[in-house]
Formats: structure tokens, sequence, C-alpha cells
């Protein structure tokens, strides 16, 4: 094996490893702190929704698994937080029509190939949308609350991981567009959230 593909298998499962855990640090905030203030369902619904796409995209033209594998683990985690986040904001009523949103969505994209084409391309900006939303919710309150520093600094390494990968394989322009904007993007929200960081006060 030569450097270039030992680089890459380590950027694939290193990719892999921290997406299984990425969304834990955000999700035990929540848990401790029972509040999802500073968290925007809005930006949380729209990340769900460029995942999905990603996911349908890749499958759709059969990219190597190993390109692509980390989206259902993150997929199953922003599930697990979006019921978080509307449990502790009193919305549980809207669990139901988001589900059924995501599977019709699902469904929808694999009919036609344009379907599929013009979803990629729209979801780089959906994604991108997610995280200006989270920075306005930021910016508006000044108080980063319960959004999690390491869960965002380490989107950013994925995405950065995967800008490598997609160059060393499918050279896909749609997909490494979409990963060169959303490292941008992250390492945005993650400086926002280090800026708003509300000191922890000490206790005798």
């Amino acid at each position: 094996m030569d450097g270039a593909q030992l680089l890459l298998g380590l950027a694939n499962w290193s990719t892999i490893l921290v997406c299984a855990v990425l969304k834990l640090p955000q999700g035990i905030a929540l848990l401790a702190a029972k509040s999802a203030r500073g968290l925007s369902l809005e930006s949380l619904v729209l990340e769900l929704s460029g995942f999905l796409v990603c996911l349908r995209y890749q499958s759709y033209y059969s990219y190597p698994l190993s390109t692509y594998v980390e989206y259902p683990i993150i997929i199953a985690q922003d599930a697990i937080l979006l019921l978080l986040v509307l449990h502790y904001s009193g919305k549980m009523k809207h669990a139901l029509p988001y589900a059924i949103l995501f599977v019709g969505g699902w469904y929808m994209l694999g009919l036609q190939k344009w379907i599929v084409d013009l979803a990629m391309n729209l979801s780089t900006l959906v994604s991108a949308a997610s995280k200006l939303v989270q920075l306005r919710c930021l910016w508006q309150t000044k108080d980063s609350g319960q959004v999690s520093t390491l869960t965002w600094s380490l989107a950013t390494y994925t995405c950065a991981a995967r800008i490598f990968t997609t160059l060393m394989t499918t050279r896909d322009l749609t997909v490494l567009v979409r990963f060169v904007v959303m490292t941008a993007l992250n390492v945005w929200v993650t400086a926002t959230i280090v800026r708003y960081r509300k000191p922890t006060k000490k206790t005798d």
C-alpha cells in the first residue's frame, strides 16, 4: 500500500470513527441541562435534510461505501437530537410530521435521476442555511448555551477529511464544493460558540 492509499484509508476510518461519536457531546449537554437553550431547531432540521440528500445521492450512484458510510450514523444521531430538542422545547407534537416529511422525501429522491441531482445541488444551500440559522441564533442570544463546541469541532474535521477523500476517489465536484463550504461554515460556527461561551461559575 503506497502513502496516498494509506492516507486515504486513515482519512476514511478516522471520519467514520469521529462520526460515530459526533453528536454524543451535544446529546450529553442537552440531557445534563434538560434544556435546548442556544440550539436552533430549524438548523437541526435543515442539517438532517442535507444529510439525507447526501446519503441518497451517493448511494444512488453506487459510490464506494467508505466515502459515505458515516451518513447513516450521523442521521441516526441527528434524529435523536431532534427528538431531544423537540422534547425540551415543548414541541413533541411536531415529531410525527417531521418523520413523515423525511420518509416521504427519501422516497421522492429516488424516483428520477434529475430529482436526486437537483436535490444534491440544493442540499449544499440547505446545509449552509442550517449553519447560518445556528449562527443567527447565537448572534441574537449572544449565549451559546448548550451548544457543544466539541461536536462542531469534530464536524469541521470530518468535512475537511472528506475534501481529501473526495479528491482521491470520486472527484465529484458537487460533493467537493459541499464539503469545502461546510468546512468553512463549521469553523465559523465553532468560533462563534467559543466567543459566546459563558464562563462557568465557581462554587465554594
